[in-house]
């Protein structure tokens, strides 16, 4: 069996590692992959996952029987709906399915008709709306506000603001300097407390079947400060949610969102992310998702017990995954990104890489995320370089490993944060 693996981060990457180990043994293709996936998935270099008809040319090209699409952009933009015209099988949504990670107003409708518990929200479409809005918020009792780009802004388009003069700065971002592009509309929603939780569900547009929770460190530095990224690290299990809660989460959430989607005429078929706020009045959806999370997948996949690509083939068929479970290992996981200096903002490139290539020992895996090989050589290509991940017994064991090797590992302006599962 051939699969084609869409993108070159270290989701791809996680993605690449565990579907390598299925008993199926397939062959492995990744587009355009990065400096690490080669070793289990050749890249096809020079091909852009979001030039649409160029992916869907490779896929005919190689005769692949399955595409594995890691990010969002390609399936906002319906990527999906090209392949299965072409008779390609593909896991991940259609279109108008994966519109609700494309545009927040659109999740957020969903989510009212399909009763599923969020913040108070208002779809604004210019600056003078949104600081109403926000006004009204603040009014009503809100502990502040979060601003949110409609459309995809690449993990960088949603902003928690303190008071109203932090609310227009970040609509002025949005409405004025077009910072997220050419955005047309906002959402600004009630600031929730609590904390933070990931659950991803595998779906077949009418079953959704829940992987390990994970909690991730969207911000920059340490102790939660500064500027928010597409995530610093991550950690699962997640000591304070059980087996009765995720089921409880999906019954909540997840199942009454596929079913509302499915009633639209959409059905949802791929991973459903829930970014999740565990606040005092209940668990609330902060953001839907439509792909694998990053850095989340880097601690769910290596502690899932089975054959990933069994659940995938099985989520591409309507209903396929009805009394498909997907098993657990007791062992922890935690990932922590080694990223360039700069980033979430401007950030070098081409700088060289030791020590990643070391054996650090079954327990300890290195997924690539921003990196490429140029004349035999490690450089880095990306904000989020690479993602090292430990594996053991407790989050405290897993956690060293993961340390232990960062330490080993080495770029100029290296940078990570040093609190990641701490305490948990």
């Amino acid at each position: 069996m051939k699969i084609l693996i869409v993108g070159g981060g270290g989701r791809e990457h996680a993605l690449c590692w565990a579907l390598a180990r299925s008993p199926r043994k397939p062959e492995l293709l990744s587009l355009p992959g990065n400096g690490g996936m080669a070793s289990c998935a050749p890249s096809i270099p020079d091909v852009d996952p979001s030039d649409l008809a160029a992916v869907a040319r490779v896929a005919e090209r190689e005769k692949v029987d399955l595409v594995v699409v890691g990010p969002e952009a390609p399936l906002v933009g319906g990527l999906v709906d090209l392949l299965l015209e072409r008779g390609i099988a593909c896991f991940g949504p259609v279109r108008k399915a994966a519109q609700i990670e494309g545009s927040k107003a659109f999740a957020k409708e969903v989510m009212a008709a399909a009763g599923v518990p969020t913040a108070a929200w208002r779809t604004v479409a210019s600056l003078e709306e949104g600081v109403a809005a926000a006004r009204d918020l603040v009014d009503r009792g809100s502990p502040g506000v979060v601003v949110k780009a409609d459309g995809l802004a690449a993990g960088k388009g949603v902003t928690v603001c303190g008071d109203l003069a932090e609310a227009e700065v970040a609509l002025e971002r949005v409405f004025v300097e077009r910072a997220f592009g050419d955005q047309r509309a906002a959402v600004v929603e009630e600031r929730l407390i609590g904390r933070e939780l990931s659950l991803l569900c595998l779906c077949d547009g009418a079953n959704a079947v829940p992987l390990a929770p994970a909690r991730d460190y969207k911000r920059a530095y340490d102790g939660d400060r500064g500027p928010n990224t597409g995530g610093m690290g991550a950690y699962s299990p997640v000591p304070e949610v059980g087996d009765r809660d995720v089921e409880e989460l999906v019954r909540l959430i997840h199942q009454p969102v596929i079913e509302e989607l499915a009633r639209r005429g959409s059905p949802f078929q791929g991973v459903l992310y829930a970014g999740l706020m565990l606040t005092e009045r209940g668990p609330m959806v902060l953001e839907f998702n439509v792909r694998f999370g990053d850095p989340e997948t880097q601690v769910i996949l290596p502690r899932l017990d089975g054959d990933l690509l069994e659940l995938l083939i099985a989520a591409t068929k309507l209903g396929g995954l009805a009394r498909k479970e997907a098993k657990v290992r007791p062992e922890a996981a935690v990932t922590v990104v080694l990223a360039s200096d700069g980033y979430p903002g401007t950030f070098g490139s081409g700088l060289p890489i030791t020590g990643a290539d070391r054996d650090f020992g079954p327990q300890t895996i290195v997924f690539h995320a921003g990196t490429k090989r140029v004349d035999n050589q490690l450089l880095t290509a990306g904000g989020r370089v690479l993602c090292v991940t430990g594996v053991g017994p407790t989050v405290a064991e897993a956690r060293e490993k993961a340390y232990a090797a960062a330490e080993r590992i080495d770029f100029p302006g290296k940078r990570y944060r040093t609190d990641i599962a701490k305490g948990a």
